[in-house]
This record gives structure tokens, C-alpha cells and sequence, in this order.
């Protein structure tokens, strides 16, 4: 999980995460990258670790929510894990679900998210379209939710992607998913819960998303130029 200014969020969402390593391999852990904020989040989770062994703080990222879920994937890697799940931490997903999707883990590469409902409001419901129309657009794939922070991914397979993503890259869930639908790896699509945010403020508004899409669209055409020559 990536975490900024989310201590009115963090800990009920460490709790309600936690269980889920129960019956996990011993070297299963919660990773929080938490830098850059401004009130008690890493302070709460420095509380936080003294009563749940199994979860850590990665602390040496940038402050942005792209290069934190960067940090993570790369961590994943580092450490040789057979998976990655990637949420965020401010309540909007549902930690019961994840079991459905463990339980396909032997069987695709990504099960990712799909969002049929969003807590979140209909501008950015509007947004996550756009993406999926211009991913068709310039990637010839087709997704129905793009940017679900809820998915469980084959370490292997994200390391064969990851590199061609710049370090601090705004959006590398939306170009995961790409990669991985252009790539033919096996993937799914489940419908998931998305909540309202459960406190506190989304730190991205809708002028940001914008300033952020822009920005995408002209990294699109090098990635599919990339994506031409080095389908996997």
C-alpha cells in the first residue's frame, strides 16, 4: 500500500488488511510505503509495528502516489516473492475479497479489480473510462477497469515489465495493465467493492487527473512504440 496524510485511514485499513497473511508463507508481509506526509501516518504505523510483527514501513520513496506503488512492485521483485498485491490505504477497497482472488492466483498471472460501482464519484468513474478508451486507442487492448488499486499479480511477470516504466512513473497500475493485457499474460477481471474514501482528503483532484492524463497520453506514444517492438 502506498500512504500519504491517511492518519485519519491508516490504521483501521492495517487491521482490516493484516489477517489476510494469516496461512501466508512465513516471509509474507504488509508493506506500507509511507513518505512525505504532513500529519501522524507514519507515526501511527511506527505504533502499529510494535503490535503487528509482519508489518514494514518503506520509508525512501518519493512522495507521489505513482513512485510509491513503483517502490513496492520493485520490492517484490528484490525479494524474489511469487506475488504482489497492490491496494491503497484509505479504506475504499475491501479486505474480505481478497481471497477470491488468492484463490485463483495458481491460475492467472494478474487478477486485477474491475470497479462496476465507485464510492468514489462519477467524475472519476468518467476518468477510468477515458483511460480504458485511450489504452484501446493506442494499445489495441481492452480492459474494463485499468487503474483498480486491487490486484494480485505474478512477481515474475511484473518484472518483465517494470523496466520499461521510468523510475517515478505517475501511473504504473494503468501501464501494468496495459503491458500485461498487450503481452497475452493470463489474466482476469473480477468485480470488486469500492467504498466513499473513509476519512480524510484524496489528495489528487480532478485538475490534477487531468494535468496527470496529459502527461500520459505523450509517455503513450513511447510506450507504444516499446510495445512494437518488445511485445513481453
Amino acid at each position: 500500500m502506498p500512504a500519504y496524510n491517511e492518519e485519519a485511514n491508516i490504521e483501521n485499513t492495517v487491521r482490516s488488511w493484516y489477517p489476510n497473511l494469516e496461512g501466508k508463507d512465513g516471509r509474507s508481509r504488509l508493506v506500507i510505503a509511507d513518505s512525505g506526509s504532513t500529519d501522524s501516518t507514519h507515526a501511527v504505523l511506527v505504533k502499529l509495528q510494535e503490535e503487528l510483527p509482519k508489518l514494514e514501513i518503506l520509508s525512501e520513496t518519493d512522495r507521489q502516489h505513482g513512485p510509491k506503488v513503483m517502490a513496492l512492485y520493485r520490492l517484490s521483485i528484490e525479494r524474489k516473492a511469487d506475488y504482489v498485491f497492490q491496494t491503497d490505504s484509505d479504506g475504499q477497497t475491501d479486505p474480505s475479497e481478497f481471497a477470491s482472488f488468492w484463490e485463483l492466483r495458481e491460475k492467472y498471472d494478474g487478477i486485477f479489480g474491475n470497479r462496476t460501482a465507485r464510492g468514489d464519484g462519477k467524475s472519476r468513474a468518467m476518468v477510468e473510462k477515458v483511460v480504458c478508451l485511450l489504452l484501446r486507442l493506442y494499445f489495441g487492448v481492452r480492459v474494463p477497469d485499468a487503474n483498480a488499486p486491487f490486484r494480485l499479480l505474478r512477481t515474475e511477470a511484473v518484472a518483465r515489465y517494470i523496466g520499461k516504466l521510468p523510475e517515478n512513473y505517475a501511473l504504473p497500475n494503468i501501464m501494468l495493465t496495459a503491458w500485461f493485457a498487450h503481452g497475452k499474460e493470463r489474466i482476469c477481471f473480477r468485480e470488486i467493492t469500492f467504498r466513499p474514501r473513509q476519512g480524510g482528503k484524496n489528495s489528487i483532484n480532478i485538475r490534477r487527473i487531468f494535468g496527470i492524463g496529459r502527461q500520459a497520453v505523450r509517455d503513450f506514444r513511447g510506450f507504444k512504440r516499446e510495445m512494437k517492438k518488445n511485445p513481453r
